[in-house]
């Protein structure tokens, strides 16, 4: 199979247009598509059975480190080969990777389709209010690292498919099932008719995270930092605290994901 490679040396070239300015269209919304960036998101992407690329955008003295992908997955989009130059006017910025992606989105599943896909013996983080975007890369690339099944994401957390999301996840975000939309109060009834046990991370709480125990079914409530976990959310979970030293009450949310998921991982699923 021949890969569909162009070289294009005009910045106005309308065949790039996706790429215009992504730091603006990552604010506003990409109808139904998103950018993948790096080598390594790039190889998730084209790796993907969820997601598909509509284009690649490679800087010509990057291709032949990523024609190894290439030759792997063959993808049938348009591979369009550009000098650096134009790629730093055409995106706004220096993009030193040199590499870029337009990734489709898939349709997400629902709240309850996502929980019926589920196996019978899971670890699922519950993401309530994280609008920082490096944290939800972060906590993808933890969920992943820790053979989470998936991610439920609350509908006021932000978009796990941003592109410094995607980036910081190392691609994770592109191959841990999540689901998004939903408010709090409707996941949290849902994990109970699943027969999910409910635990919430709180510097408040009176146990500590190594005297929790992991349960067939797991769910982990994770809170922005600052305002943390709304009180009643805290009050329909077993509320757990990772010790720390005096004059420290919490941690990055990331960090703290990552200390809980190792808590409750399946080790028989790791290295």
């Amino acid at each position: 199979m021949t890969l569909n490679i162009t070289t294009i040396h005009e910045t106005d070239d309308p065949r790039l247009k996706a790429y215009r300015n992504i730091h603006e269209k990552d604010l506003v919304g990409r109808q139904h598509q998103f950018i993948a960036e790096g080598k390594v998101v790039l190889s998730a992407l084209l790796h993907s059975k969820d997601f598909s690329a509509s284009s690649l955008l490679i800087v010509a003295a990057r291709l032949l480190g990523i024609m190894p992908i290439l030759k792997a997955t063959k993808p049938t989009c348009p591979i369009y080969c550009v000098p650096q130059k134009v790629m730093d006017n055409i995106a706004g910025f220096h993009v030193h990777r040199g590499m870029l992606g337009i990734g489709e989105r898939k349709t997400l599943p629902s709240l309850q389709d996502f929980l019926k896909n589920l196996p019978e013996k899971t670890l699922v983080p519950v993401l309530c209010g994280i609008s920082n975007h490096d944290n939800m890369g972060a906590i993808f690339r933890n969920a992943a690292a820790f053979a989470c099944h998936g991610i439920i994401v609350d509908k006021t957390s932000c978009d796990p498919l941003y592109r410094k999301a995607i980036r910081v996840s190392v691609g994770a975000a592109l191959k841990i099932p999540y689901t998004q939309g939903t408010d709090i109060d409707s996941i949290i009834e849902a994990l109970n008719d699943a027969d999910f046990h409910l635990y919430a991370l709180s510097p408040s709480a009176p146990r500590y995270l190594k005297e929790a125990k992991s349960t067939k079914r797991t769910a982990i409530i994770l809170g922005a930092e600052g305002d943390g976990l709304p009180a009643h959310i805290l009050q329909k979970s077993e509320t757990l605290r990772i010790p720390m030293a005096y004059g420290f009450d919490s941690l990055n949310v990331a960090t703290a994901s990552g200390i809980a998921l190792a808590h409750f991982a399946d080790f028989d699923k790791l290295n």
